[in-house]
């Protein structure tokens, strides 16, 4: 439950956050800076469905030796 209360912010919260990382990068850099947070959040999910369909073949194949077994 406190985990949620960190991430729950209101609208004066994310200005003044907005407005601290305009003063840290500056306006040319902003872009730059959310490119880079794509990029990551595409290879993460990338990375995330390869796992998944990974675990889901292995599954696959554990219940084919299973019934073979049987």
């Amino acid at each position: 439950m406190k985990a949620l209360l960190l991430f729950n912010f209101l609208g004066p919260e994310m200005l003044v956050i907005f407005f601290a990382i305009l003063l840290l990068f500056g306006g040319k850099k902003i872009p730059e800076l959310m490119r880079g947070v794509g990029k990551g959040i595409r290879e993460f999910n990338t990375a995330r469905s390869t796992i998944e369909s990974e675990l889901k073949e292995g599954i696959k194949e554990a219940e084919k030796k299973e019934k073979e077994n049987a």
